[in-house]
């Protein structure tokens, strides 16, 4: 691969470094996009560029945005009574993708792992409890991954809001044990919402 000049082995490098791409992809897409038109490749840059300076996350669930407050926060039409509690954004996609969810939403941005140094104050745990004290909560829906990290995290905020009069769900069975909800087919996921379950 060193026969390539420097700058197609530095996009090569770069573009390796993406998830799930290895070096032959990578050598691929630097030259499709060598050989693309200079539109092409120009507007493959400015998206990045756009991307990285004006996408944020809401100030109210942290969801992905490029305003202030996201799509689902500023919906009428969401039920703003229910927050439905994800780690990433990939798994509020993956909930919004099966259409069986109709309320908002609450980004931790992590989970629970003290082994791995994460405690309370590393994920918006705090912001969460802020909206499950405001009088309009009336559900908050766990729906963290079911492995290890996930069900403490789900326990930890259970303990927390059992003095309020908020009622706490669970995200029911259908979800496999350690899966990753961006990876569960919409049919399952809408089960799993269906007959969520309180704790």
């Amino acid at each position: 691969m060193n026969h390539y000049p420097r700058p197609i082995l530095r996009l090569i490098d770069s573009l390796s470094r993406l998830p799930g791409i290895g070096r032959k992809t990578a050598e691929r897409l630097a030259l499709h996009i060598l050989h693309a038109p200079n539109n092409e490749a120009a507007a493959l840059a400015a998206d990045i560029i756009e991307l990285k300076n004006t996408i944020r996350l809401c100030s109210i669930c942290f969801a992905l945005t490029d305003k202030e407050i996201c799509k689902t926060c500023a919906d009428p039409l969401r039920d703003q009574h229910i927050i439905c509690v994800v780690e990433n954004p990939a798994d509020m996609a993956a909930i919004e993708k099966s259409g069986a969810f109709s309320g908002t939403y609450h980004i931790l941005g992590g989970v629970l792992s003290p082994i791995d140094g994460i405690g309370p104050d590393d994920i918006r745990i705090r912001e969460l409890f802020k909206r499950a004290h405001l009088k309009k909560t009336r559900e908050i829906i766990i729906a963290t991954r079911t492995n290890v990290e996930g069900e403490a995290t789900a326990s930890y905020i259970y303990s927390k809001l059992t003095d309020t009069p908020v009622r706490i769900s669970r995200i029911a069975s259908g979800i496999p044990m350690g899966g990753d909800l961006q990876y569960v087919d919409q049919l399952t996921m809408r089960k799993a919402m269906e007959k969520r379950y309180g704790i």
